[in-house]
């Protein structure tokens, strides 16, 4: 606190935390979030054959988080979709993205210095919405940590974790794609950040709230900016695990990444299954020569 005083940036957290989101933060993470479904594979042709469902899985992408939330604390799920400004702001990004004419909104939209300002806004929206759920909990569990922690963690990443049922919205069942075993970024930072807001809530971290969300903030923007600049699918916290999980577990966490999944499906045409494969045929074909041999003899 004292050097965030010396910096004069108590102050500056202060106002950022004040800062309101609606409508130019939440209006850049329903651009996002449509984006990253517009990449999954068939969400075109679904958004043209069957246009409702594909409205779903674009509110569960801008949503999802709320939802799972609700779940947790035995709220209605359908409660937020009474916010009538934000659902009319994300049926229209849905709508522009997948229908406008010559894609020419989605063209700009992934521009990529355009995208990259968007992609740190929407970073402004997940660590507001893990601060948020925390508090929301606390109100309802003043000393259930472990429940603040989970409320937190779905609000930060709920999209991904709500993954294979979104999927089933779109004809596809991938459960080995299922986020709690192939965690990403967001979602490892969305639990790293719910600890430590879960701390700060219960007064065991000595930092305001404010303090934290733009610290966390900054985090979460610069890397998720470099990331997605670079096209990378990394993780800053694998240097980090790949030190602390062999001493705690016995053996490296989150060395399986959701992007490394696909080629481990394809293992079986790699190299190694080539050679695997190439001893069991030759065998074959020894096997199959000898016999020739034996009936010529024969004959």
């Amino acid at each position: 606190m004292e050097l965030l005083s010396a910096l004069s940036l108590g102050e500056l957290a202060l106002s950022f935390s004040r800062v309101p989101l609606f409508p130019v933060f939440d209006l850049s993470y329903f651009i996002v979030s449509i984006l990253y479904l517009k990449y999954e594979p068939g969400a075109v042709e679904l958004s043209r054959r069957h246009p409702i469902a594909s409205w779903l899985c674009a509110m569960l992408h801008c949503f999802g988080s709320y939802i799972l939330a609700d779940l947790l604390l035995g709220e209605p799920l359908i409660d937020y979709f009474s916010n009538n400004s934000s659902i009319l702001l994300a049926s229209a990004v849905w709508y522009l993205i997948f229908f406008c004419p010559m894609d020419l909104f989605y063209k700009c939209v992934c521009f990529l210095p355009v995208k990259l300002i968007f992609v740190a806004m929407k970073e402004v929206v997940r660590v507001r919405k893990i601060a948020v759920g925390i508090h929301h909990a606390h109100h309802h569990y003043h000393h259930g940590w472990f429940v603040m922690i989970a409320t937190g963690w779905v609000k930060g990443s709920g999209v991904a974790l709500m993954s294979n049922f979104e999927q089933l919205l779109r004809g596809v069942w991938k459960p080995e794609t299922n986020e709690i075993l192939h965690m990403s970024f967001p979602t490892k930072a969305s639990l790293y950040g719910a600890i430590l807001f879960t701390l700060q809530q219960t007064r065991w971290l000595p930092v305001s709230k404010a303090s934290l969300i733009f610290i966390f903030t900054m985090f979460m923007v610069s890397c998720k900016v470099f990331l997605t600049a670079t096209h990378s699918h990394s993780s800053p916290f694998d240097a980090l695990e790949g030190y602390i999980c062999p001493v705690l577990f016995g053996s490296a966490c989150g060395g399986d990444h959701h992007h490394d999944n696909h080629g481990g499906s394809h293992s079986g045409g790699g190299p190694g299954a080539q050679h695997s494969a190439m001893p069991a045929k030759s065998k074959e074909e020894l096997s199959e020569g000898s016999r020739k041999k034996k009936a010529k003899k024969a004959d």
